[in-house]
């Protein structure tokens, strides 16, 4: 018999540590715009090249003019993975679930990481469409997940 998970509002149960800047206040400006449920990432002002996760220079040509550019918040599935194994003891009782590496089409294809909702036994396509969906927790802080597009 398959273990039914507990009803919450969030995808994942409480106890995960809330993400927050890192102490050099790199990511500061993305974790402020998943607050207002935007999706920003970092765009060079010399080379107009995207790039993600956050870096002092550009990953092309090594020029220290970055900014952040919104996105739309829609994407492919590259490549997914169904964990089984938390790497963190409060996601214990979590298992399954699934991760997904998106590809961004209007930021030139970088990729960002995070959680599918919805079945976590599905099967699932790559190149599937998936939109961001923003994911308010009462500590303050904000996820991004994604979910299958129609």
């Amino acid at each position: 018999m398959a273990q039914e998970k507990a009803k919450s509002s969030y995808y994942l149960p409480a106890g995960v540590p809330a993400p927050k800047p890192a102490p050099d206040g790199l990511d500061t400006e993305f974790w402020d715009a998943v607050r207002r449920h935007e999706l920003v990432v970092q765009r060079c002002r010399r080379c107009a090249a995207f790039q993600f996760g956050p870096e002092w220079i550009c990953h092309r040509c090594h020029g220290e003019e970055l900014g952040w550019h919104r996105v739309s918040g829609r994407g492919r599935i590259y490549s997914w993975e169904r964990v089984w194994h938390p790497i963190h003891p409060a996601l214990k009782d979590a298992c399954p679930y699934l991760v997904v590496l998106v590809e961004l089409p209007d930021a030139d294809n970088v990729r960002m990481i995070g959680n599918l909702l919805g079945d976590p036994m599905r099967d699932i396509a790559f190149g599937a469409p998936v939109e961001a969906v923003f994911e308010d927790h009462e500590e303050g802080f904000t996820l991004v997940q994604w979910k299958l597009a129609g």
